[in-house]
């Protein structure tokens, strides 16, 4: 397989170092507010290739920090009267339960800033050994300028860089570029003691120390949004080669675009955002999945009511050809259902004897393993499921294909079930009030009919009227 690489822009051959585990880094949250859509982009994505190279017969451990020690919890904690750690642990938990339900694997260590400090320090002190960060008044400061390379994944100039730097008034740095490692503590914030006086680390160090102690020197895979590549991932990579001697510090640097609504990246600084929360009491979480996992993860999304509405279509047409009592519902005129279901250019198989879901499924390995194609996977889902479908409807054999259909969904994360509620008790009622629907068409009798239609719909279940009949599913 083949996975593109921020550092060399290019796609590289890829197997784990050691040919058995992939060591993977993703950074995680700053926990000073709710975890919003364009969060849930970046862990849905690297849930995604979690779960093939998983998939591939690869062992994977995934550490995903918490940046809990941060100015953003600093100041969000003064401003709403609260203790940054118990705001930090707030935040935390919310973001456990959200992943949760978005079907995201729990990350094998989910290390903290708070629990690493002796290993930061101990790193900032290598460092300073080294020759690589120097102390300026109760700060630690990285030099850049020994640093050579400094700039290659972000394909910036030391020269460039510091035309556009300003530095802070009363900070003595060497160099306008140079970062910060250890913060000293100003009056009556939060801090923790150090060979440099009370302060707090910077956020660079905090991952560099995170990885090297649970994940060893060298990286298999690092991943993040686009918009961490400068600063923070230059600096990780200056921090940590500079410490071990080791280079590359991560052999692949993964990075997903940015989720956009309108014009402008979703963030909490710029207060356009979506929550998790909002989003999954609207979509299911395979709607949601679907949405992000249907575009290229180094490609920009735009973030869209309509946009996730037709994702939960596309859930629902994949539910419904996984489901285990699939048949043939007849139409409403009697004559059964339509012989074929297909896209244009994209035939059907030529007996209903069975489904061969062997081609579908090489296509969607074939997909994966080209830098995690997802929207060609996808499609092949789909171009699956419609075979599903026309089979089930000739009374063709389908249980194998839909077990091919369910196991490929689920390295995706889809699970193909419906949004939890009690729709199995319901489930009789609503095939009733479905069929007394159906009658009423025929009779011409449209006002009840959609009456019948809206109520449902009120009380969360959508009707699909299809050459097959009239589906019905759980969730908007």
């Amino acid at each position: 397989m083949k996975i593109f690489s921020t550092l060399t822009s290019r796609k590289e051959e890829f197997v784990p170092a050691d040919g058995k585990t992939v060591r993977m880094y993703v950074c995680g949250i700053t926990p000073y507010a709710p975890a919003h859509v364009g969060h849930a982009m970046s862990y849905i994505t690297f849930d995604a290739v979690r779960r093939y190279l998983e998939h591939k017969g690869w062992q994977v451990k995934h550490v995903q920090n918490f940046t809990d020690i941060d100015d953003k919890i600093i100041d969000r904690a003064s401003r709403t009267n609260v203790d940054p750690s118990s705001l930090a642990e707030q935040h935390i938990e919310e973001f456990y339960r959200e992943m949760d339900s978005l079907n995201i694997k729990r990350a094998t260590v989910y290390p903290r800033a708070t629990q690493e400090l002796p290993q930061i320090i101990a790193m900032i002190e290598g460092l300073i050994e080294k020759e690589y960060a120097y102390a300026s008044k109760g700060d630690v400061y990285y030099r850049v300028r020994k640093k050579q390379g400094y700039g290659s994944l972000s394909k910036r100039t030391l020269e460039g860089m510091q035309a556009g730097a300003r530095v802070e008034v009363g900070v003595q740095k060497e160099h306008p570029m140079d970062f910060a490692l250890w913060k000293g503590a100003k009056p009556g914030e939060q801090s923790w003691p150090s060979p440099w006086g009370p302060g707090r680390p910077g956020w660079h160090i905090e991952c560099s120390a995170m990885s090297l102690h649970h994940l060893g020197e060298q990286l298999d895979i690092h991943g993040g949004g686009q918009d961490l590549i400068f600063p923070h991932h230059e600096n990780e990579i200056a921090q940590s080669e500079a410490y071990t001697g080791k280079s590359p510090f991560s052999r692949i640097w993964m990075h997903n675009g940015l989720l956009q609504l309108g014009e402008e990246k979703m963030s909490k600084s710029l207060g356009n955002l979506v929550t998790v929360k909002e989003a999954l009491e609207k979509f299911s979480a395979d709607a949601l999945r679907l949405f992000i996992l249907g575009n290229h993860y180094r490609n920009p999304l735009k973030f869209s009511t309509e946009a996730v509405e037709a994702a939960d279509k596309g859930a629902a047409r994949l539910r419904g050809a996984g489901r285990a009592d699939l048949k043939s519902a007849p139409t409403e005129d009697g004559k059964g259902a339509s012989p074929s279901l297909a896209t244009p250019g994209v035939p059907l198989q030529e007996t209903w004897r069975g489904v061969d879901a062997a081609p579908f499924k090489q296509r969607f390995v074939e997909a994966m393993d080209d830098d995690f194609n997802t929207p060609q996977a996808i499609a092949a889902l789909f171009d699956l499921s419609r075979e599903i479908n026309g089979a089930a409807a000739e009374g063709g054999e389908v249980a194998q294909a839909q077990a091919t259909l369910r196991e490929l969904a689920g390295v995706l994360g889809l699970t193909l079930e419906e949004k939890k509620a009690a729709q199995s008790d319901a489930a009789p009622f609503i095939e009733l009030l479905i069929e007394l629907r159906g009658e009423l068409r025929k009779a011409k009798r449209f006002d009840l009919a959609d009456k019948v239609r809206d109520r449902l719909t009120s009380q969360g279940v959508s009707l699909e009227d299809t050459a097959q009949g009239t589906r019905w599913r759980m969730g908007r």
